[in-house]
């Protein structure tokens, strides 16, 4: 059997998807930046999938722009939005972000800017008196993200919107929020989106602007996506990425709620095997219900994720765009965990597909691997 319980790295594509994208390639391949009458339909369907886009976060009257995927997405809102004001600016991020939005901010920090990162507790919630604290500075711009992809933090977006008040444009990375965690586009200036994160193929995402938020384009050319992101559109994933987001739609307001319940069994079955198993991050019924990130104490994350991967468990160690370049999780580094203990993470994502059945095998499996391998300390 086979267990894939790696759905924050990527997602399986839904066979709504690979269809619509095969359609595409196969019968609506003209270019939406022509005139004639195919290609007029290929711009109508850019349309159609913006406004079923934005449906999803309340977000009527925003400007949504196609980008390659959440890394292009957050640079672009990062670096596309500050770079745009005048003068050098205060700009604030959590010390738990991807590592697209802090080399971004990297970025700010060479050309002038100054950053300012805000701390976060045990759960991965935010210092909200340091939050406070560099807006009361100056602090021109915020960005913070929604879902954790390590430890599935959740952001308090309204909590958020109202300390800053206006006083900053607000930025949320919603890639591992979005059709999992509501989201209101009230709540933000700018949202980050994947579709390989929702069951839709990789290369495409998008980035949604409120009304009246100025980007600098990070990409010059053609002058496609209201010229902030030149390049002839990628229809076949534009394509994918709506019918993933319509079957996700379509499973209806009690997804998420089914989908805690998956994670919450899972979490339930380790323990009563492995009591003395660590959550790091929020407890599980307070964090996003997809992502569980656990520790087993004395046995290195990589070797659990490699004896799984022999039972055709999959699993990871913390973010799949980090986890060849870092030992240890600047993440969990960030939440005061001990290095020695952020060693024996693992992180487990599910998807609303994740059957009970793989729950039930991990749970199996990590038991038995556990019982084995913690007899092997390292001196």
């Amino acid at each position: 059997m086979q267990a894939y319980l790696d759905n924050s790295a990527t997602t399986r594509p839904c066979p709504a998807a690979v269809a619509a994208v095969t359609e595409a390639l196969a019968e609506g391949y003209y270019n939406p930046s022509a005139v004639y009458r195919p290609a007029v339909d290929a711009f109508r369907r850019l349309r159609e999938a913006r406004e079923d886009i934005l449906r999803q976060v309340n977000g009527a009257g925003c400007q949504l722009i196609f980008t390659s995927g959440g890394t292009e997405g957050n640079n672009l809102a990062v670096l596309g939005a500050v770079t745009r004001m005048r003068g050098r600016q205060i700009v604030a991020a959590s010390a738990v972000e991807h590592p697209s939005v802090r080399a971004a901010f990297e970025e700010l920090e060479r050309l002038g800017h100054e950053v300012r990162v805000i701390g976060v507790d045990a759960a991965g919630q935010l210092d909200w008196p340091a939050l406070e604290k560099a807006l009361d500075d100056g602090a021109s711009f915020v960005s913070c993200m929604q879902v954790n992809n390590e430890t599935g933090a959740v952001l308090d977006a309204k909590r958020l919107h109202d300390t800053v008040n206006g006083r900053a444009l607000v930025h949320v990375d919603g890639v591992q929020g979005f059709m999992r965690v509501p989201f209101d586009m009230k709540h933000a200036d700018l949202y980050t989106l994947s579709g390989h994160k929702i069951h839709a193929p990789k290369g495409v995402g998008a980035l949604i602007a409120r009304k009246g938020v100025l980007l600098n384009p990070r990409q010059l050319g053609g002058g496609q996506e209201g010229g902030l992101r030149s390049g002839t559109e990628n229809t076949p994933g534009i394509a994918g990425l709506r019918a993933a987001v319509l079957r996700m739609a379509g499973l209806g307001p009690d997804m998420p709620r089914a989908l805690m319940e998956k994670k919450l069994r899972l979490a339930r079955l380790v323990r009563e095997r492995i009591p003395e198993v660590i959550v790091n991050g929020p407890a599980p019924e307070d964090g996003a219900p997809h992502i569980l990130n656990l520790g087993f104490p004395n046995v290195r994350g990589e070797v659990m994720l490699h004896a799984l991967e022999g039972d055709g468990v999959y699993v990871s160690t913390g973010s799949a765009c980090s986890s060849k370049k870092l030992k240890v999780s600047a993440v969990l580094t960030a939440m005061g965990i001990a290095p020695a203990t952020a060693e024996w993470a693992v992180r487990f994502s599910l998807s609303p597909y994740t059957t009970d059945d793989e729950i039930d095998y991990a749970a199996g499996r990590i038991a038995a691997h556990y019982d084995l391998l913690k007899r092997y300390v390292r001196r």
